[in-house]
Parts: structure tokens; C-alpha cells; sequence
């Protein structure tokens, strides 16, 4: 399996899993929480039909990546992306975040520039800012978050099993957008990844993305569902949009969070429209 090195934790090397197919302008893939590369599987194969090459990784502590015990904010993030992109040797490069990896999209861009980035696509955000402060009071209160990181501590797969019923409106959408085996499947996916790193994760989420986005130079497009229960619409994707410079919004109507399985061909259809026809077509 290939793997680039971020890092190190004592005498352990710190490896990112990824995944590389295709050929033409390469798209890279970032994941949500907490779950893996692997529930990229319905925009890989449409991305290389149309023509392009495909990355998927796994972000540190989550899929066949190393599980270290630090790391777990954007700034570490965005560097391990960099890495990879580099190691890779990347560039024309579209980034496709979904939830929480929206944020390495968008610190990477704020931090390191689109030197080697064309274009993004932002599935249900986690930007602009989740927290409510005194200069954000659209945010969400610190005691949710508290209560999250509670939950995983007193039975992180309990914690799991909430976590998927809101990730894909379970109740309404069972047996419609998602079968009870692709719902098991994603369970066992995030089961897997490190305990530390899954409540780590909840502090990330309060990254305050506010001064990247001014320096996002790159044509964005956001899709989100109106009902998404994890990240709430109207405090992320609609918020965010008149933030970046040049950007779309995308609204699928009805759908839940988990967008890139429940809503697939929407999605598909909506990002091929905006990254436009592959580099080797152009050719």
C-alpha cells in the first residue's frame, strides 16, 4: 500500500494511506469524520470516467493511516496535505473536501496559496466559523461540542451510532438514500479509526476559518444539503458563500449531510458541471 510520511511520534513514522488512479488533471479527495478514503467510492469512479486522475488519502488517525496521539488541528492538517500534494509532486490540482475535510481545503488555501490548486469544491462546510462567540452569534454554543466530546469519551460507538442517524437523517432516509448495509458499512469504517483522534477532532471543529477566506484565489463551489443535521445550512454553506470572492452554491434539496453517498448523482453532476472537462479531453 503507498503511503507518505508527515511526520514522526517518538521512533514511529507518522504514514498517510492514499490511493492514486488514473491519469489526467488530478482531483484530491479529503474525507469526512470519522470515516476514511474508501466513502469516496461513488465520485472516484465517475471522476475517472470523465477523464481524470483521482487521490484519495486518509487523514492521520482515521482508515489505514498512522494513529498518533497529536496532530489533530488544521494546521497540522493542512501541512500533511501539502506533503502529499508535494511528495506527489501535484499541481492544476481540484480539491473536493466533504465536511470536516473542507477544512483542510480551506486552511491549505489560506496557508499555502494555490500555486498548485485550481480550483475547489466544498461539500457541506465546516467554515466559516462553527463556535458562537461575542463577533460570531451565529455560531453554536461551547456546550454542544462539550457534550460530543463527553458522548465519545463515556462509549465512543454509542457516540458512533448517533453520530450516523444524524449523518444520514437516518429515520426519513433508510431504505430511500441509504440501505441499512451502506449505514453499517460507514459504522464500522469510523469504529475503526483512533479513539484519540476522534476526540481530538471535536476541537478542530471550532477552527475559526474566518481569516482564510479572504485569501482564497481559486474559483470554490459549495454543495450542501438543506437538511444537513450535522452542520447546519444556514450556519455554513449559505453563511459562507458571499465570504469567498469567487464562489458557487449549490443547494440539494432534502438531503442530509452524508451528500456523497445519499445524493451521489447530484453531487456528481453539480461538481463535473463546475471542474468543467478534464485536462487530457483539453488536450
Amino acid at each position: 500500500m503507498p503511503f507518505v510520511t508527515v511526520g514522526a511520534e517518538n521512533l514511529a513514522p507518522i504514514d498517510l494511506y492514499y490511493e492514486d488512479h488514473g491519469t489526467g488533471q488530478p482531483v484530491v479527495l479529503i474525507h469526512g469524520f470519522p470515516f476514511n478514503g474508501a466513502t469516496w467510492e461513488k465520485q472516484v469512479g465517475p471522476l475517472l470516467q470523465a477523464g481524470y486522475r483521482t487521490i484519495t488519502y486518509d487523514r492521520r488517525g482515521f482508515g489505514n493511516s498512522a494513529q498518533p496521539s497529536t496532530g489533530y488541528d488544521y494546521d497540522t492538517f493542512a501541512a500533511d496535505l501539502d506533503v502529499l500534494l508535494t511528495e506527489l509532486n501535484l499541481t492544476d490540482v481540484i480539491l473536493v473536501g466533504h465536511s470536516m475535510g473542507t477544512g483542510e481545503v480551506t486552511r491549505y488555501l489560506g496557508t499555502y496559496g494555490s500555486e498548485r490548486i485550481s480550483k475547489a469544491v466544498l461539500a457541506a462546510p465546516l467554515a466559516p466559523y462553527l463556535l458562537k462567540t461575542a463577533d460570531n452569534p451565529e455560531g453554536v454554543e461551547q456546550s454542544l461540542f462539550d457534550g460530543f466530546k463527553q458522548a465519545i469519551v463515556a462509549d465512543r460507538f454509542a457516540y458512533l451510532t448517533k453520530f450516523c442517524d444524524s449523518f444520514f437523517n437516518y429515520p426519513e432516509n433508510r431504505g430511500k438514500l441509504v440501505s441499512e448495509e451502506a449505514y453499517r458499512a460507514h459504522w464500522d469504517i469510523g469504529s475503526r479509526a483512533s479513539a484519540i483522534g476522534t476526540l481530538e477532532c471535536v476541537d478542530a471543529w471550532l477552527t475559526d476559518f474566518r481569516g482564510d477566506l479572504p485569501r482564497i484565489d481559486v474559483p470554490v463551489q459549495i454543495i450542501q444539503g438543506d437538511q444537513d443535521q450535522v452542520l447546519p445550512y444556514p450556519k455554513t454553506g449559505q453563511r459562507l458563500q458571499p465570504m469567498i470572492a469567487d464562489s458557487r452554491l449549490v443547494t440539494l434539496r432534502g438531503a442530509p449531510h452524508g451528500i456523497p453517498w445519499t445524493n451521489a448523482d447530484e453531487m456528481n453532476r453539480a461538481m463535473l458541471d463546475f471542474i468543467g472537462q478534464p485536462a487530457m479531453a483539453r488536450a
